[in-house]
């Protein structure tokens, strides 16, 4: 029998009704009805070609074949224990796998993660650079992505979604503009402007280099009081984008994530 066809479920309500020897009494255990047990071990039983259970009048009782198989079913299940609770522990641990702009993470990202870190000691992290990274390829917890909702996934918002003008001069475009049919209006022949880069992060620094001016998340902006060099930051306006912090709804339930998560967001 091939170990993917195995009827684990069957098997399961074997094993409560063979520890009872009552139909009744596994319906409860598992919170089924006793037809639902009679039902599963019937077609257990034709799947094996063996008969499990006999009824006499002191009740039921095991064949010998159901016997036969009893003990390594057991010592199957408590294997299957075993590997539930590796898996566990392994959520549990306090490693974390992230991916995130590398604009976002050293405007906003970075200093909350060493507050939350500077609070959990036993605290690592893995940073991945680039927010359409694979969940699955990259093994990862969270991922910021700047978006106007989490789609498939889980997610919560970071910081709002706004957008500042930053520069001066012919704009700057990149492929999360906020606004690119206003951006691309009346550059060049094609209607593309004379700057294009591949993200937020490169249209902010060739903002502040002269190249032109971009429409970069607000949230960014926080971070050019520093290092402005005189370029002109306009005022917040409303988009439908922002950034957020999403992950498959299996990492989104680990209580490590939800730790995270609730820090970030201050929930």
């Amino acid at each position: 029998m091939k170990r993917t066809h195995l009827p684990l479920n069957a098997l399961r309500v074997f094993d409560a009704a063979a520890r009872h020897l009552s139909f009744t009494r596994a319906a409860d255990e598992l919170a089924v009805t006793p037809a639902a047990v009679g039902q599963q071990i019937r077609a257990l039983e034709d799947l094996l070609g063996v008969v499990l259970f006999r009824r006499t009048s002191k009740g039921l009782e095991l064949t010998e074949e159901a016997g036969a198989g009893l003990a390594a079913l057991r010592t199957g299940f408590l294997h299957f224990e075993d590997a539930v609770q590796a898996m566990q522990a392994g959520q549990s641990s306090h490693v974390y796998t992230i991916a995130a702009p590398r604009e976002f993470f050293a405007a906003w990202l970075a200093p909350r993660l060493a507050a939350f870190r500077a609070a959990h000691p036993q605290v690592r992290y893995v940073l991945v650079d680039g927010e359409m990274t694979d969940f699955t390829e990259a093994n990862l917890d969270l991922a910021v992505r700047w978006t106007e909702g989490p789609g498939d996934l889980e997610g919560v918002a970071l910081g709002s979604a706004e957008w500042v003008e930053v520069g001066s001069g012919d704009w700057i475009g990149w492929p999360g503009d906020p606004a690119p049919d206003e951006t691309a209006a009346g550059e060049g022949e094609d209607g593309k402007p004379p700057v294009m880069v591949g993200d937020a992060g490169q249209a902010t620094a060739a903002a502040l280099a002269g190249m032109g001016r971009a429409r970069i998340p607000a949230v960014l902006a926080a971070s050019l009081a520093a290092d402005s060099r005189g370029t002109p930051v306009g005022q917040p306006v409303p988009c439908r984008r922002g950034y957020w912090l999403v992950a498959p709804l299996p990492q989104w339930r680990q209580k490590k994530v939800r730790d995270l998560v609730a820090a970030l967001t201050g929930a």
